[in-house]
């Protein structure tokens, strides 16, 4: 294991620790701070050992669940899902156990210390996470990676894993097994040098001793016998370097894949994209208890910001405009008024001006965009009223960019596969960037959220909103 690795792993198990003892403890306090609590305390003085195995059980469980595995630290959810498992299951455990053996628990003990340490675990991985990626974008903390396979393939792993520095695996070579020497001279993979096309296992052997990496990754379609794959996962096992498989599989989140092993070869199933009518009925629920609970929330606010446009320039408080929804059908989408009531009228002559990806119009200086507008598009407030299309449901709180009927004019054939679930308010594409992301990633985004989508990919979605919109990363 690299000393990064190392690092990590037992500075996780001493931040667990910690954070799971305070809980622990500050929930017996809390619990039996009382006079009545003190005495049942004094009487039983088991929950002293209660604390300790719980909190000794919740420390290995974080382990046995893979939440310090360095393959989940610092991108994706993964890291999370294990938090969240491991502490349910634990509590979920002593819950059966306390029931079966009729031991009587303090409720509020384990009311106060399941939230207490799961909230302040998950802050603490955040802030350690915070730590590992400030790290990645200096460089260090990553896994030094080998590409090997066709030429093609080994550039599209590249690229993959150039545009995701975060996940923590840094390109340092490339081994390109029957490329021809003009084909290896005519093509730079991320300038990235190669070691050599040999595809005998002893030539890719030494070329992995001299270049001593983390890991090897194999590219999709790599040149190689199954026979000399096999023994080269023997030879990186006995090094203590991981072996990395990447299919020519795209865009395809992991609940979707599924592995069955068949008389020894790993075999990859798919299953197809979740949108169904009970995924869809239970999306539905959850944007309309979701934007009700935002209306009523935001009133005071909505009011302020409609009594703001009113009074800073001539003209309706509300902007409608016709959006492409669900299946192609049109409606009306309402913003917050943020340019001038002839704003429509003034396109064309702009047009020319458009900053935008090529489909959609942008200008950073739009003249006419208002005082207040300005202000409300820097922070997405001018979004708001969106809300309103949610409980109508024309609209949803997560999902596609809503295009303009223009733009679906220009669309080719995959790109309509945006039009299978409805827009929404917020998106992929939201917290990606917005209006600095190219046309191509734009629709590689909203694509993926179609195929992949969940009920917490959409939680995570509208947690990462927040943060997007205070830091105003492409938003004009």
């Amino acid at each position: 294991m690299d000393d990064w690795r190392r690092k990590y792993t037992r500075k996780l198990a001493v931040v667990d620790a910690i954070v799971i003892l305070w809980a622990m403890a500050g929930a017996l306090i809390v619990r039996f701070a009382a006079p009545s609590g003190a005495a049942v305390f004094e009487q039983n003085n088991r929950y002293l050992v209660l604390t300790a195995i719980l909190a000794a059980s919740w420390w290995l469980s974080l382990g046995l669940m893979g939440s310090r595995d360095t393959t989940v630290l610092g991108h994706g959810a993964d890291e999370y899902k294990r938090i969240l498992s491991a502490s349910f299951w634990v509590f979920g455990l002593v819950a059966v156990v306390s029931y079966a053996l009729q031991l009587e628990i303090a409720r509020g003990y384990v009311v106060i210390a399941l939230p207490a340490g799961l909230l302040s675990l998950l802050a603490a991985r955040t802030i350690v996470r915070s730590l590992l990626k400030s790290e990645r974008r200096s460089g260090t903390s990553s896994s030094s990676v080998l590409l090997i396979g066709g030429v093609e393939g080994v550039a599209h792993l590249a690229r993959a894993l150039a545009n995701e520095p975060m996940a923590g695996y840094r390109p340092v070579a490339t081994y390109l097994p029957n490329a021809t020497p003009d084909a290896v001279s005519a093509t730079q993979i991320a300038g990235l040098p190669n070691l050599g096309i040999d595809p005998g296992h002893d030539a890719i052997k030494r070329a992995v001793a001299s270049c001593q990496p983390d890991a090897v990754a194999f590219s999709s379609g790599v040149p190689l016998r199954p026979q000399t794959i096999r023994e080269l996962g023997w030879t990186l096992a006995e090094l203590n370097i991981k072996m990395i498989m990447a299919p020519a599989l795209t865009d395809v989140a992991g609940p979707r894949i599924h592995t069955q092993p068949v008389a020894g070869l790993p075999l990859i199933h798919v299953s197809t994209p979740n949108l169904g009518n009970g995924q869809r009925l239970l999306k539905r629920s959850f944007d309309l208890a979701g934007a009700v609970l935002l209306l009523l929330v935001l009133s005071p606010v909505l009011l302020v910001i409609a009594g703001i446009v009113r009074f800073d320039s001539p003209g309706p408080v509300f902007f409608k405009q016709q959006r492409v929804g669900a299946g192609g059908h049109h409606f009306k989408m309402y913003k917050f008024r943020s340019m001038v009531v002839d704003a429509e009228v003034r396109l064309d002559a702009l047009k020319s001006h458009s900053e935008g990806n090529g489909v959609m119009f942008k200008l950073k200086a739009d003249p006419r965009i208002t005082r207040v507008g300005s202000f409300l598009r820097r922070y997405s407030l001018d979004e708001f009223p969106q809300l309103f299309n949610v409980v109508n449901g024309t609209m949803s709180l997560v999902g596609p960019r809503p295009p303009l009927p223009s733009e679906v004019e220009l669309y080719q054939r995959h790109v309509h596969r945006r039009l299978m679930v409805r827009p929404g308010l917020t998106g992929l594409w939201q917290v990606s960037g917005r209006s600095l992301l190219s046309w191509d990633d734009t629709v590689r985004l909203d694509l993926y959220y179609v195929e992949n989508w969940s009920v917490a990919g959409d939680i995570a979605i509208l947690l990462k909103t927040f943060r997007a919109v205070l830091a105003r990363q492409g938003a004009y």
